[in-house]
């Protein structure tokens, strides 16, 4: 199904779709694929995240991310440690998505709903500071002989499953609704 673009400032869209916005933060180690954190933040609008945290100041592909950017909360942060502080500030668990260093499989952990999720980069996963600072680390269950997910693939994966759990009444009709309020 195509949605006409919608026919609101930019700015209505926004403070329409922050107000829908579920709990779910999520953060994102700067891959050294410019390529994957665009497409993570346009899974994350399909989502509605609350936040999408980029830590670390490498580049992302904007194109990547086919225009959702601009309707979604995003910040920078300079680094792990930041993140920490600031899930520590909002009182919000983090949860690790981490196949190396996790303790239990995503589809069996008690993924909180208002929590921050955090997706390591390609090469190098989640570095040994979050691993520690983790409320929980989950993997995602792989079964066959490939080594890992690529990373927004994952993050798609770890953001559907939260929303399984925590999103009454999803609907893949619901953005068709919201236009239709909005346009």
């Amino acid at each position: 199904m195509k949605i006409d673009p919608l026919q609101l400032p930019l700015e209505e869209v926004r403070a329409e779709l922050d107000r829908l916005r579920h709990p779910l933060r999520i953060a994102v180690l700067r891959a050294k694929n410019p390529f994957n954190v665009g497409a993570i933040l346009r899974v994350a609008h399909s989502f509605l995240v609350r936040e999408i945290l980029l830590v670390g100041d490498a580049p992302y592909y904007e194109r990547a991310a086919m225009g959702m950017h601009r309707y979604e909360n995003v910040r920078s942060l300079p680094d792990e440690q930041a993140l920490v502080d600031e899930a520590r500030a909002l009182g919000l668990p983090l949860v690790v998505v981490e196949k190396d260093g996790s303790s239990e499989s995503l589809w069996h952990c008690d993924l909180p709903a208002a929590c921050v999720l955090v997706f390591g980069s390609e090469d190098d996963g989640v570095g040994p500071l979050l691993l520690r600072a983790a409320d929980l680390r989950v993997a995602i269950p792989m079964y066959g002989v490939n080594h890992s997910f690529p990373l927004a693939i994952a993050a798609g994966i770890a953001m559907a499953e939260w929303a399984r759990r925590h999103v009454e009444g999803g609907s893949a009709i619901a953005s068709q609704r919201l236009h239709d309020r909005m346009g």
